[in-house]
């Protein structure tokens, strides 16, 4: 057998579905395997799409999504997709070609040290030299990208390799571990500290996201009387209907919601990692007690000490937790009427007609438009951070975002990989006109799936975040516009379906009529951002709403 043959073979074996990526001479042998094997490859058309693809496959799903290049430039247009896995904790496996080890005719062509090039940005990479480890490297490789914290893995198979005869030979077994539960003894201090508090809050943050624990946190919720509030990367965990939800907090400053805590005298924190929302927002002053419970131990920073930790899995956690407090109860008065608060500030109605449309009116009708199991992919922009503030989510991972890397080009991807997963689920894809163009040639690739996907396409022809923030800084607007392709054209381009809202449209019938007409839309939607100073300084709930 060939050793490309024994490479997929132990990809099968790992249950990979997909291989996302573009091929090169130096993965023919691979691609040649794959072809005769149950596994898909999905062929993009940019190799920093096929890593944002296969990291959101693994964000979903929990098994790490795998993306491929060639060599050099193929290479090193998949770090940012790889960063993106590695800061957001999805699981990725990634595998680059590489030339000839030996009798290497092409000289240093393309040729860069890939290995360590990807070292500062993976949890465990390198390069096969010998097939006899094929079997090893690639059950590490997995085992590795999927345990906590999840992030990204890659193995670089050189031509030569990949195309050697080899002894037959069979993969390493897949082995599904239980994910161990914490100490007893962290567990009944940590109920200790909870009972002992005047009024705690919970943080919820991507982890929680990761392991589905609404079952666990919504008993535990009800049990105790505490309240919750999400991250950007948390929301959906605890259904924003619940009425002991206290949404999210969208902006890295002080919002209405962050009164909460300003109340709070304990922090409870599930799965919390200061890479994706600073905690000096909530704990400026270092006063904070905290109460880190996760996967892992706690990542200090300087706004983030803990004064307890319990390392295990969250969900027998809380489980346990809700059987030693059996006997406490907080009060939820105070939080009760700051909830209702909040919640008639952030998802106040905003007027119909209102054209080009603000982004107040953009959730709503968003909104009106998608199930409670449906789910939106937001691109970066300032738009994310209105989604993000006043969009209800109310399941885990129906809001996927990224705000650990941030990167910009990703929400088309994340979007096509979430159809794939959930193919019976209407996805919808928000992306602004910057975003999009970094990865819109891959409209293709969704055509050539025959996926169901609209694409809400928020233009305003520039990089608008940017200019918030410059106008915040006190500077004049420059360098941040830009000219735009007619959106409506460049989808039929692609075979996709284009439509445009114009004055008096409703936004909702429009993407209505979008996912009528199946296959891949493109509504390209003007964005009306004069409203963008809401979001500057900070938001606080006066003291009186919370007595009443």
């Amino acid at each position: 057998m060939k050793a490309s043959d024994l490479f997929v073979r132990c990809l099968e074996e790992e249950g990979v579905e997909y291989v996302f990526g573009v091929p090169g001479e130096e993965n023919l042998d691979l691609i040649e395997s794959l072809k005769g094997s149950d596994i898909d490859l999905i062929v993009t058309r940019h190799e920093q799409h096929a890593a944002f693809m296969a990291a959101t496959y693994g964000r979903l799903t929990g098994r790490a999504g795998v993306c491929l290049s060639t060599l050099g430039p193929g290479a090193t247009n998949l770090l940012t997709g790889i960063a993106y896995a590695q800061l957001g904790g999805m699981p990725l496996f990634a595998i680059t070609g590489q030339k000839a080890l030996r009798d290497n005719r092409q000289g240093k062509f393309q040729l860069i040290d890939v290995v360590d090039t990807f070292k500062p940005l993976t949890k465990w990479n390198y390069s096969v030299t010998d097939s006899g480890v094929i079997p090893r490297c690639i059950r590490h490789a997995f085992k590795l990208a999927e345990s906590e914290r999840p992030g990204a893995v890659h193995l670089e198979l050189p031509e030569d390799i990949a195309g050697e005869e080899i002894e037959p030979s069979v993969p390493q077994r897949r082995v599904t571990l239980r994910r161990p539960n914490a100490d007893e003894q962290a567990t009944e201090q940590a109920a200790d500290m909870i009972r002992a508090a005047r009024q705690p809050i919970i943080i919820y943050s991507a982890g929680a996201n990761r392991k589905r624990i609404t079952e666990q946190l919504q008993a535990f919720v009800e049990a105790t009387g505490l309240f919750a509030i999400g991250t950007q990367m948390g929301k959906g965990v605890l259904a924003d209907d619940h009425p002991q939800s206290l949404f999210c907090m969208g902006i890295h400053k002080h919002d209405y919601v962050h009164s909460a805590i300003d109340e709070a005298d304990l922090v409870i924190t599930l799965g919390y990692d200061v890479v994706e929302y600073p905690p000096a927002v909530w704990n400026s002053d270092k006063s904070k007690d905290i109460l880190h419970i996760d996967f892992m131990p706690a990542d200090p920073d300087e706004y983030y000490s803990p004064a307890h930790e319990v390392s295990g899995d969250i969900s027998n956690t809380l489980e346990s937790l809700r059987v030693a407090l059996e006997d406490t109860h907080f009060d939820v008065t105070r939080l009760a009427r700051l909830r209702s608060h909040v919640d008639e500030l952030l998802h106040k109605s905003e007027p119909a007609d209102s054209y080009p449309p603000t982004p107040q009116r953009l959730v709503r009708e968003v909104r009106e438009v998608m199930g409670r199991r449906d789910i939106i992919s937001l691109d970066n922009g300032i738009y994310k951070i209105w989604f993000a503030r006043m969009y209800p989510a109310f399941e885990h991972n129906t809001v996927l975002l990224d705000n650990a890397l941030a990167s910009m080009g990703a929400g088309l991807a994340a979007a096509m990989a979430a159809k794939m997963v959930h193919t019976d689920r209407r996805v919808l894809a928000i992306c602004g006109d910057g975003g999009f163009m970094m990865n819109s040639q891959d409209m293709e690739t969704a055509v050539r799936l025959g996926l169901d996907l609209v694409v809400l396409l928020v233009r305003d022809d520039a990089y608008g975040f940017i200019r918030w923030k410059q106008a915040g800084a006190g500077f004049e607007n420059f360098g941040m516009d830009f000219g735009n392709p007619d959106f409506v054209a460049y989808a039929q381009a692609y075979g996709a379906c284009g439509m445009r809202l114009e004055a008096g449209d409703s936004l909702h019938e429009v993407l209505e009529r979008a996912y009528q007409y199946g296959g891949v839309v493109l509504v390209d939607c003007p964005i009306d951002y004069s409203v963008n100073s809401e979001l500057d300084g900070e938001h606080h709930v006066d003291r009186a709403v919370l007595e009443g």
